[in-house]
């Protein structure tokens, strides 16, 4: 087996094995229909027919700390992309052997799209974005994305969600220690898209906290407080060079732009992520339900700013 990074993988050869191949068939289907419909059609409704749901800008002055780098959308567009290569992977790697826990996977990717919509049904959220087109990404962002979905982030919780889906698989294969170098590219890929949120103004530093709570409601066993702490804490940091083939790439964590923020409003961000996350655990062990904590946020910020 090759030594070459998950960023080297095709997502076109993902597609071609989810539609053609029989047993992976069905989730393809799934994952498509609540992308489209947790994501899209419910935000692009509420966009067109606005009042039927409440809508509540959840900007931080912590956001001001953070500068526009338009640099980095190379970087957050790749969030699709970074789950669909982990088929890639490790079906090249395996064949037919990988086929049962990528099904597995690809379900639970469509299921983490309506967990997060509990949410959304019930208080959309929103940041103040700047309307940017020097870039062409930028056009399609504005194009396809109305921007209520910011609390929690599901883009956080995609690339959460993958990275912690990258381990899982590794250990099925036995294969944790041979890709322990391919874990860490996938957990700094996930580290480098949840800093491009921020850099290019998709997302408020409240929407964090918010995604990692969401994370640890979804998957307790895999995302433990513990993990919500260490992944915060490594937010910001340069990824470690790589000796595998990946630099090349220019989504790459290895290739992300230079992070322009001074280390004293890094702390100050961090700490205040770090405390909204323990809070709405806090808040979620009394809790009717898992989204309570974040409904709550959502409809007293404004009146608590």
């Amino acid at each position: 087996m090759n030594n070459k990074s998950i960023y080297s993988e095709s997502t076109i050869f993902a597609f071609r094995k989810t539609i053609f191949t029989p047993l992976l068939r069905p989730a393809f289907k799934k994952v498509i229909h609540s992308i489209f419909f947790n994501f899209f059609y419910k935000q692009h409704i509420a966009a067109f027919l606005p009042g039927r749901t409440p809508v509540t800008k959840v900007d931080h002055t912590l956001d001001e700390k953070i500068p526009f780098i338009p640099s980095w959308i190379t970087i957050y567009i790749d969030f699709t992309q970074f789950w669909i290569r982990m088929i890639s992977f490790f079906i090249r790697r395996h064949n037919r052997k990988a086929f049962v826990p990528i099904r597995d996977f690809i379900y639970s990717m469509a299921d983490l799209y309506a967990f997060a919509a509990e949410v959304y049904t019930k208080n959309f959220s929103t940041t103040k974005r700047p309307f940017y087109i020097g870039r062409s990404r930028f056009l399609l962002l504005h194009t396809l994305d109305p921007h209520l979905m910011c609390i929690p982030s599901l883009h956080v919780m995609v690339v959460i969600h993958s990275y912690l889906q990258f381990i899982e698989l590794t250990k099925i294969f036995k294969e944790e220690e041979l890709l322990k170098e391919q874990i860490e590219v996938m957990r700094q890929g996930a580290l480098a898209i949840t800093a491009a949120i921020l850099f290019v103004k998709q997302h408020s530093v409240n929407c964090i906290p918010a995604a990692l709570y969401a994370m640890t409601s979804f998957t307790p066993d895999l995302f433990p407080p513990q993990e919500a702490q260490k992944f915060t804490e490594m937010l910001f940091s340069p990824a470690p060079k790589a000796d595998i083939e990946t630099r090349k790439n220019k989504v790459h964590p290895c290739a992300a732009p230079e992070i322009k923020i001074p280390e004293s409003d890094q702390a100050e961000i961090k700490a205040h992520i770090l405390k909204l996350y323990f809070q709405f655990l806090e808040e979620g062990k009394t809790a009717k339900h898992w989204r309570d904590p974040l409904l709550n946020f959502l409809k007293t910020y404004n009146i608590r700013k």
